[in-house]
């Protein structure tokens, strides 16, 4: 199947700098490996190749390098980090994270984050030892904070494993298409989007990291898409009918602060008449039209109002937009060195859920990515001039677009915040019988406060979010409701058939319904983390995934490595 990629269509003039690739060798496992050229292009070998940068690729990259592996980790733009970075989106998480319910190395990545600002930030006294500084002090997060700290973190901690020639890093580069030989993957062969190069990855390993599961109909692999029929599944919430084109909406992320007595209107957008007064249309009402300060509450679908103030004032009644993903609070810093907030907008006015992105052709793929972007711009220029102000105004002209937040001449995310990709048919399939609280609940015989999730015995790792899916490409308006603490199956990250080939992002076994708590920042980390580990053990083996799985002794074994790594595989819940 045809490589799908919007990023391509725009590389040629986007001014991104592609890392000089350096060839990777451990000394000891590869010392036989050598880099060739063919007539199809260079080639390069590794243990393992990790198709995708975002926050799933740099886990198992990361998981990998700890273990021994040498590593080729490709991305197509030139920031890695995916969500936490390129998406600009600060990290969605639980209330115990900073005790338990993810990985060390996930925990130790927020601690540098919080670093990071104290060494080269003026924080005010009382936030300077503070290990919960929460830089933006926004609503939704408890370390929101600007896209490129992620970055510079991540970079560091990949910067010892590059100088020692462990890990290749190939930026600004795409995936075109794989060589498959029964059932496994031989190699990948990718492109650099400024250069033209085209590089050959060989490995005995592959992760597929992409944000929409690209690698899985290249290699093969067997997938699905969409939403699931009742009958299929039998979860309390899914759908009567399948619609494989049923994905939840994407979002075009922005940054942008507030300058009073200052005018930074953009110009008005091709779309913004068509987006100022369009109301969704979908299977339960949405409360109005898009581009006002309403929504549908997501748990009752009835109007749930919002507020916007710049200024950053809480508002009694309603949640003030500004501060539910800001980034800075000028508040934390020292007087005078910030004129104002700096946020990030990912609100429900700019979820894009015109059409669906998933297997559809470049051309479908670029006009939504597109429209995205138009829808996002719209909400900026409506709450520049047309918002409503609490003095009876309309609009916010100081509001000005932070292009350097996001390291883009449109000020636009550099990616889509992509919710809900191509999905493994994998050994074992998550449902809402594992997680859902009411399901629980009643499979158990309890309370839903009594209830607990699904134990899997081949757990390998934690994570929690309630199930929360965006309105939705098929016409579903918000699905969320409560989910419970839950674990990892390693069953869920191994296909059905193909042997050396693994989901790191959001391509893993679960339904439309459970993805909706299993796409998070820190669930992705630890999805990542544990493969990055389990290609090693699997190496030390020689054996198949599908064979070590029936393994009960052997998945023991596995989870021995990962606990003894910082990787929490059951939730203490006495501690809870």
């Amino acid at each position: 199947m045809k490589r799908r990629n919007f990023l391509a269509n725009v590389a040629a003039g986007s001014g991104l700098v592609v890392l000089n690739p350096i060839y990777a060798s451990n000394g000891k496992k590869n010392t036989e490996k050598v880099n060739s050229i063919n007539k199809e292009g260079k080639i390069l070998n590794a243990d393992l190749v990790i198709i995708g940068g975002g926050t799933g690729g740099c886990a198992t990259a990361l998981g990998a390098l700890r273990n021994g592996l040498t590593v080729i980790m490709t991305e197509e733009t030139d920031w890695i980090g995916g969500q936490l970075t390129q998406q600009g989106v600060p990290p969605d998480e639980h209330k115990w994270i900073n005790d338990f319910g993810a990985t060390a190395l996930y925990r130790e990545f927020r601690k540098k984050v919080r670093t990071y600002y104290r060494d080269n930030y003026p924080l005010k006294a009382e936030f300077a030892e503070n290990e919960r500084f929460n830089p933006g002090n926004a609503s939704v997060s408890e370390i929101s904070h600007e896209p490129k700290v992620s970055l510079r973190v991540l970079e560091t901690m990949f910067d010892p494993y590059i100088s020692a020639g462990k890990l290749v890093l190939l930026k600004e580069t795409v995936a075109l298409k794989a060589s498959v030989l029964g059932n496994k993957v031989q190699s990948v062969s990718v492109k650099t989007l400024s250069s033209g190069e085209i590089w050959n990855l060989v490995a005995p390993y592959f992760a597929d990291a992409t944000e929409l599961g690209d690698l899985l109909p290249m290699t093969g692999t067997e997938y699905v898409c969409g939403a699931e029929a009742k009958s299929d599944t039998g979860e309390l919430h899914a759908a009567e009918i399948a619609d494989p084109t049923n994905n939840q909406a994407f979002t075009v992320c922005f940054a942008m602060d507030y300058r009073p007595n200052e005018d930074w209107t953009i110009n008005k957008p091709e779309e913004y008449m068509f987006w100022r007064d369009f109301t969704p249309e979908m299977k339960t009402p949405w409360a109005g039209k898009l581009l006002e300060l309403n929504y549908s509450n997501p748990r009752t679908l009835l109007p749930k109002n919002l507020g916007f103030d710049p200024r950053g004032n809480h508002m009694k009644e309603v949640l003030n937009l500004w501060i539910y993903r800001r980034i800075l609070a000028k508040d934390n810093f020292e007087d005078g060195f910030l004129s104002g907030d700096i946020t990030l907008v990912n609100y429900p006015q700019n979820d894009y859920f015109l059409g669906n992105i998933v297997d559809v052709s470049d051309n479908e793929l670029k006009h939504h990515i597109n429209r995205a972007k138009q829808l996002s711009l719209s909400l900026l220029y409506w709450l520049q001039t047309e918002a409503p102000r609490s003095d009876g105004g309309k609009g916010w002209p100081g509001i000005r677009l932070r292009h350097d937040v996001m390291g883009t001449n449109d000020g636009l995310a550099k990616y889509p915040y992509i919710r809900e990709a191509r999905r493994i048919k994998p050994l074992f399939r998550i449902t809402e019988h594992h997680v859902g609280a009411t399901q629980r609940a009643t499979i158990q015989g309890v309370s839903e406060a009594e209830a607990r999730a699904k134990n899997f015995e081949d757990s390998v790792g934690l994570g929690y979010y309630h199930i929360d899916l965006h309105p939705s490409s098929g016409g579903d308006n918000y699905i969320d409701f409560s989910s419970l603490p839950f674990q990892i199956p390693l069953g869920a990250l191994i296909p059905e058939r193909m042997e050396n080939i693994f989901p790191v992002n959001k391509n893993i076994g679960t339904t439309h319904l459970t993805n909706g708590c299993y796409r998070l920042h820190p669930v992705e980390w630890s999805i990542g983390e544990a493969i990055g580990m389990f290609v090693p053990f699997l190496m030390g083996t020689g054996r198949s995934p599908q064979e070590v799985y029936k393994d009960a002794a052997a998945v023991r074994k596995f989870q021995s490595l990962i606990r003894s790594q910082g990787v929490d595989t059951h939730w203490p819940y006495e501690k809870m």
